[in-house]
């Protein structure tokens, strides 16, 4: 079996995963996560809604995320994904010790977290599209990578949309070619929604008392694993069928 054939049954096992039924730590987790959402402030809301749209504003239409990496076109799949894996690994330590930082220091430092979680991940993303050969330069590569972080924090019904939108964007990305379309159709508040849930449980620990440090560490390490899996795996989708002609 080659490398690309060992990836696609990977990807397919991905899929798999991802729409199994919610077992029982994910149903308390989501109990318990509403459960604490009820006690923090709503300024903590306020700023978590207002920090998405920014950032995102910023991911689509600025340069600050734009990477100094150069695009790698010519790594071979197998190359890349080990780059990546490798550049994730460095992003995963900046934002452990960011989450142990900031949850330390209780509810006021944890509200600074929350910008700072998502710029951590929006630097990792366009630098990994980078390392799988795709321009950031390009608005609708900006789009993809919107598509990829909304995928990973969506629930089941949305999550499979923007998975059918990932393994098309060969064909839908002709239509993001500038950002006056993509502006007046973002659905900004099912993003923040979402976002804003699923991070609930996991973050909403780092503000509790006595526990924030290690909750901000952990909650931060695995927010970043499960941006990595599904990541990868979008880019790797793309490589299969612009690169490697087996989409």
């Amino acid at each position: 079996m080659n490398y690309e054939h060992k990836v696609q049954r990977e990807i397919a096992d991905w899929e798999h995963q991802m729409f199994k039924p919610p077992g029982w730590l994910e149903k308390t987790s989501k109990t318990i996560g509403s459960r604490i959402n009820h006690w923090i402030p709503p300024k903590v809301h306020t700023i978590i809604t207002t920090t998405i749209r920014s950032i995102v504003r910023t991911a689509l239409f600025g340069a600050e995320y734009t990477p100094s990496r150069p695009v790698q076109r010519s790594l071979e799949l197998e190359a890349a994904d080990q780059e990546a894996k490798e550049l994730f690994a460095l992003y995963q330590k900046i934002a452990v010790a960011e989450g142990a930082g900031t949850g330390a220091g209780g509810i006021m430092f944890s509200m600074v977290d929350f910008p700072a979680l998502i710029a951590i991940k929006m630097k990792f993303l366009f630098e990994l599209a980078h390392v799988y050969g795709y321009d950031t330069k390009h608005f609708s590569e900006r789009v993809f990578i919107l598509k990829v972080f909304q995928m990973t924090f969506s629930g089941p019904e949305n999550r499979a949309r923007l998975l059918d939108s990932v393994k098309r964007w060969h064909i839908e990305k002709e239509q993001w070619r500038s950002d006056t379309e993509y502006a007046r159709n973002m659905d900004w508040e099912t993003f923040q929604i979402e976002y804003r849930d699923a991070m609930d449980f996991r973050k909403m620990l780092q503000m509790v008392p006595g526990i924030g440090a290690f909750a901000g560490a952990w909650a931060n390490y695995t927010i970043l694993e499960e941006l990595r899996q599904f990541a990868m795996n979008a880019y790797r989708l793309r490589r299969l069928h612009d690169f490697e002609g087996l989409g």
